[in-house]
């Protein structure tokens, strides 16, 4: 009988206890640094003695670029596209097959969903009637390059957006360029 209620004045005082809780509330923090953390606003104005107004940073010099970038040198128009038709590859002829096959991997992942696996517009969304007008690579029209396709990759052309923030380097779109070149090839055996 004596455990029966030492049981029941513990069970309730652990209902007063949690009946008194509030849920919008947190109990105690331990170390609160780590959930707290002290926030920071970017260029606050903290005086450093570096720059002048008391900002954090400059804005970089007039006509710099920033490291590992190579500005496109044609400009998105029709004259920028007929001008970017006699651009070669600047990729090493040596590892053509190398090159190919990265670019075949890459293809896969961003335009065969569209164009197709072999290029000829036939791909999963245009077989779906998701996209309509996907022009085949062999299109007697379609006087591709590999500077026109490269062209097309960084600024896409009709219906087709930029694909140029999708790759990770300027090597990577000219490994696509040389391969939808092989499919174009390979479909006009």
């Amino acid at each position: 009988m004596k455990q029966l209620g030492k049981i029941s004045v513990a069970l309730v005082l652990v209902m007063f206890a949690t009946s008194c809780a509030d849920k919008n509330s947190p109990n105690y923090q331990f170390m609160p640094n780590m959930y707290e953390p002290v926030g920071y606003e970017t260029y606050q104005g903290v005086d450093n003695g570096l720059f002048p107004d008391g900002t954090e940073a400059l804005l970089p010099p007039e006509g710099t670029i920033s490291r590992g970038y190579m500005p496109y040198g044609f400009e998105n128009t029709p004259e920028g596209k007929e001008l970017a038709r006699l651009n070669k590859s600047p990729l090493d002829s040596l590892k053509q097959e190398e090159n190919l096959a990265k670019g075949a991997e890459l293809y896969a992942i961003y335009c065969a969903v569209c164009h197709g696996p072999k290029g000829d517009g036939q791909g999963n969304l245009v077989k779906r009637e998701k996209i309509l007008g996907v022009p085949s690579y062999d299109d007697v029209a379609r006087d591709i390059t590999v500077g026109t396709t490269y062209h097309t990759i960084y600024y896409g052309l009709n219906s087709m957006g930029s694909y140029a923030s999708q790759f990770a380097s300027e090597e990577e779109m000219w490994q696509v360029s040389e391969y939808v070149m092989k499919l174009k090839e390979d479909l006009t055996k």
